[in-house]
């Protein structure tokens, strides 16, 4: 093993999102809502929604293959797939083993995590380690889910919310310091909250029975104001921890990236970290609240309209599910 110090380098970023386009519109068909009623609240317009053949592995997938197009890679250069995720495929074997089948790459290892929407922070601290410990050379992180397979069409409190897609990313060893991408990764996790966001059934707690299905206990449940109390107070303390400690104020990144669960929730953060708007990266208008994929749509669609360029520093910033959270800042 070699005893050069080792670092990470993002090589490639990619999205996917379905084709379907769900108006505020179409749902208030469905549940008894409005337009208005949902922008107001969310600042939510559209989801992209999934068709009914497509499971998570196919979002992840084509996510996956934009970010190594984007890296200039081949399938064959990747040594590990990391996938986190909410609704596997199946319960087992992990979406990573269906990804890997459907790349159509063998004898690598696939592993799956679950931290919902924290997800992107948390794929990179696992996959620098990797990298940095000298294990493995160029890694896929994925972030997908396809929320509308666990999303209760008869509760008009969160069907509005929810939306389907991917994001992925490829990372690479390098020794030279400069290109490090990752300038550092904040994770946290409180397990006293894991009731206000879960979905009850399905589990070893609560397998599948014909009591827990005709309780719609196979959906997402959640508390939105607690939800929402948690998020402001957590997402906000992360993101200041993580520039404090290493020196910085706001001003010195170029963007900041929230995982996109509510407008009013990212400009609570906005106005906590007293940065302007126009740092800000907002797309939950077009595509709601995709669980842990949102940060990398948001970033991709940054590097895709050249605000993101060699040298751009973006602070990311997540909560999720367990309850979990995880901040990270980014030099590209």
């Amino acid at each position: 093993m070699k005893n050069n110090r080792q670092f990470t380098k993002i090589l490639g970023v990619g999205a996917y999102v379905p084709e379907k386009v769900v108006t505020n519109d179409d749902l208030c068909k469905i549940v008894d809502t409005s337009d208005e009623w949902i922008q107001s609240r969310t600042g939510i317009r559209e989801r992209r929604i999934a068709r009914a053949d497509q499971t998570t592995s196919d979002l992840c997938v084509c996510a996956a293959r934009r970010a190594m197009e984007n890296a200039n890679i081949s399938v064959g250069d990747i040594d590990l797939i990391l996938t986190g995720t909410i609704t596997s495929d199946t319960a087992f074997p992990s979406t990573s083993t269906f990804v890997q089948k459907k790349l159509g790459v063998k004898d690598i290892p696939c592993i799956d995590y679950n931290v919902a929407c924290s997800g992107l922070q948390y794929g990179l601290e696992i996959a620098r380690s990797f990298i940095e410990s000298q294990r493995y050379k160029k890694i896929l992180l994925i972030c997908g889910d396809k929320l509308s397979a666990v999303t209760d069409w008869q509760d008009r409190s969160t069907c509005v919310l929810f939306g389907d897609g991917a994001g992925a990313i490829v990372l690479s060893a390098t020794e030279k310091e400069e290109e490090n991408s990752i300038i550092d990764i904040l994770l946290g996790a409180n397990g006293e909250h894991t009731e206000i966001l879960m979905m009850p059934a399905g589990g070893s707690r609560e397998p599948a029975s014909e009591e827990s299905v005709k309780g719609r206990r196979h959906f997402l449940k959640m508390s939105g104001r607690d939800v929402f109390r948690e998020a402001v107070k957590i997402m906000g303390s992360c993101a200041q921890e993580i520039l404090d400690r290493n020196g910085m104020s706001a001003n010195d990144v170029d963007f900041v990236v929230t995982h996109q669960a509510n407008w009013r929730i990212i400009d609570a953060i906005r106005e906590r970290l007293n940065v302007p708007s126009e740092k800000v990266c907002v797309t939950i208008d077009k595509y709601g609240n995709t669980s842990a994929s949102s940060c990398i749509i948001a970033i991709d669609s940054l590097i895709g309209s050249n605000k993101i360029v060699p040298g751009s520093k973006v602070l990311t910033v997540s909560f999720g599910a367990g309850l979990t959270w995880g901040a990270a800042i980014l030099k590209f």
